[in-house]
């Protein structure tokens, strides 16, 4: 009976110690960078999300600004279609959170961006023999949209690569390496963008001059 009556008296004692237990660990494990690698995980896949957004948006813009084009510029069908098959190239590679440690992948949907870019930027340039078309009103506010959009691009793989640089940086650096080998094992180096910066450029519209 005694038995049982201890028995009884240390697993009511368990419950507190270790609630006691918890409070000192947790406060410890933040202290020493145990939520850094996850938390700078999660902050660079919301940054490409970010990115993705903005891509989304400028693909939004081009059936719209491509029929306007073609609207006055119908002998350009060259430049038209190629705008066109690169749109639907840039669209049909998609990458999500999980597939950022893909490098390959990661480089053929860069590639792709790149180049409607440059297809973007060379409709562009065809746009300016057309003195009609650039005093459009639904061509000069595609254009404000574009251009817009070119900019956001920019800032939002801005902060994604500075999200990448942190989070490849904790994983790499003490002390929260030692995190990567005790806990994060499957936490691996994340690609950023590796395109040329003539290919990063925006396309150049200057209409009204």
């Amino acid at each position: 009976m005694q038995a049982v009556h201890l028995k009884y008296q240390l697993h009511s004692l368990k419950f507190p110690l270790i609630l006691l237990l918890l409070s000192f660990l947790l406060p410890a494990l933040t202290g020493c960078g145990f939520n850094t690698i996850p938390t700078n995980e999660e902050k660079a896949h919301a940054a490409w999300s970010e990115v993705l957004n903005q891509y989304q948006r400028r693909s939004d813009l081009i059936p719209n600004l491509v029929e306007t084009v073609k609207g006055y510029a119908q002998h350009e069908q060259a430049v038209l279609t190629g705008v066109v098959e690169a749109r639907a190239k840039a669209t049909q590679t998609n990458i999500n959170a999980d597939m950022l440690n893909n490098p390959e992948a990661m480089q053929q949907f860069i590639n792709n961006q790149s180049n409607l870019t440059g297809a973007l930027s060379r409709l562009m340039a065809v746009a300016e023999n057309y003195p009609d078309l650039k005093a459009n009103q639904n061509f000069l506010a595609l254009q404000s949209q574009l251009e817009g959009t070119e900019n956001r691009i920019a800032v939002a793989r801005r902060d994604y690569i500075e999200a990448i640089r942190v989070y490849n940086t904790a994983i790499r650096t003490m002390p929260t390496m030692i995190w990567t080998w005790i806990w994060y094992r499957n936490a691996k180096p994340m690609p950023t963008f590796s395109i040329d910066e003539a290919a990063q450029q925006a396309p150049k519209v200057e209409f009204g001059k």
